[in-house]
């Protein structure tokens, strides 16, 4: 089962125009707008239409400090009681959101802020094309994940499949794990995996 990925934008801080990079992904997008902040950029716009249903629009209805950034605070918090398994990436250059994430983070929710939507770890790995840009990308994620790594071999295969937005073959997801042996940072024994990941 794959994970719904929330992509949380604060339109205040940035609009990003290659949006687009996420279309055919599990990502549901919600776009916060402030108050006095009457439009979108129209590239970022039209890339949005094409996620239909997949995107929302919440807009503020007052001004104030910090306004949006606790609509997005309450929004993580109440999609985490919904979607436990949820992954959320807030899109946003404002530092401010990063204690709340190393909170979420100390409660088991995943959830990162990036600058960029072409920073967000799934998004960077589906883009890396050599093996070992793909292996770098893939150690990347699985260090990332801490103790939510995956344990059978089955589990990782899957994983790695949705990492690379199921671009992969069979053959080229077994040269993948063929590396990271080789590299010494997993270990399959009996369908087990385990990690020596570098810090």
């Amino acid at each position: 089962m794959v994970r719904t990925n929330f992509v949380l934008v604060d339109v205040e801080n940035v609009q990003p125009r290659n949006i687009g990079v996420l279309y055919g992904g599990p990502f549901k997008i919600m776009v916060f707008v402030g108050a006095a902040q009457g439009k979108i950029p129209l590239d970022m716009a039209r890339a949005l239409q094409a996620f239909g249903s997949d995107v929302e629009y919440i807009q503020m209805d007052g001004n104030g400090t910090n306004a949006l950034d606790f609509h997005i605070a309450y929004y993580v918090g109440r999609l985490t009681a919904e979607y436990p398994d949820a992954y959320f990436h807030i899109i946003s250059k404002d530092t401010g959101f990063d204690p709340l994430i190393k909170h979420l983070k100390g409660k088991g929710i995943s959830c990162q802020r990036s600058a960029a939507v072409t920073d967000i770890p799934m998004i960077k790995v589906a883009n890396a094309e050599s093996v070992p840009e793909r292996v770098d990308a893939l150690l990347d994620n699985l260090i990332k994940r801490k103790a939510a790594k995956p344990r059978t071999a089955e589990t990782l295969r899957n994983s790695i499949k949705t990492c690379f937005a199921n671009k992969l073959s069979d053959h080229e997801i077994q040269a993948l794990l063929d590396q990271l042996a080789q590299r010494g940072v997993i270990r399959i024994s009996e369908e087990k995996v385990s990690y020596e990941l570098p810090p």
